[in-house]
């Protein structure tokens, strides 16, 4: 394995250091300042790890969204049926809510809403990271289509889409009013979806 450079391992601790403070105070209030404060390194040293302050919040979103995917990832991959996986998934989000929480919110909407009309750039790469996410669930559906654990006339991509929108809406919801039954109804209401509209329960 090829060992990390210096370079490297500073890229890293900046990004470990600021990814907390981009999801919290979203890209057009997070200074340089914040980021040097964050990190007690120099300007100079955040130049020269980073073009700019945009650099940065990419990386540090990429950052925020790779903790909460491989969680998920981390879960699903030991599940063979893709039933059960659907259900590990609303089953993460019912226990999430106090680290949602504590972290700022959720790192999609924060930046999502907030780099809408100030950075086009970023605002593209939550746009690519939501797709992605939606084709995840949907393929999921279609494995489970495959090995007849779920409906064969589901639409596999539009229920990728409601299951995503349904957890992205009630995370929402949760945080701006700060209590988790919100959160918990919903999930709650995703397994009665699952159970009724996807599984199939005639075999």
């Amino acid at each position: 394995m090829k060992p990390i450079t210096k370079s490297e391992k500073t890229s890293r601790f900046i990004i470990e250091k600021t990814a907390p403070i981009f999801n919290k105070n979203g890209y057009s209030a997070t200074s340089m300042s914040d980021i040097v404060n964050a990190t007690k390194l120099t300007k100079g040293a955040i130049y020269g790890n980073f073009k700019n302050k945009e650099e940065v919040a990419l990386a540090s979103f990429e950052y925020n969204i790779r903790f909460i995917i491989t969680k998920i990832k981390n879960i699903v991959i030991t599940i063979n049926s893709p039933i059960a996986k659907l259900y590990a998934i609303t089953n993460f989000y019912r226990n999430h809510y106090t680290h949602i929480v504590h972290f700022g919110g959720c790192p999609i909407l924060n930046v999502g809403v907030d780099a809408n009309h100030t950075n086009p750039k970023l605002f593209k790469r939550v746009k690519e990271v939501v797709i992605k996410i939606q084709n995840n669930i949907s393929t999921i559906i279609k494995e489970g289509q495959a090995q007849n654990e779920i409906k064969k006339e589901v639409d596999a991509l539009l229920y990728g889409s409601r299951i995503f929108s349904l957890i992205e809406g009630a995370l929402f919801t949760s945080i701006i009013l700060k209590e988790e039954k919100y959160l918990l109804d919903m999930m709650n209401h995703l397994d009665h979806i699952i159970k009724i509209e996807l599984q199939n329960i005639s075999v």
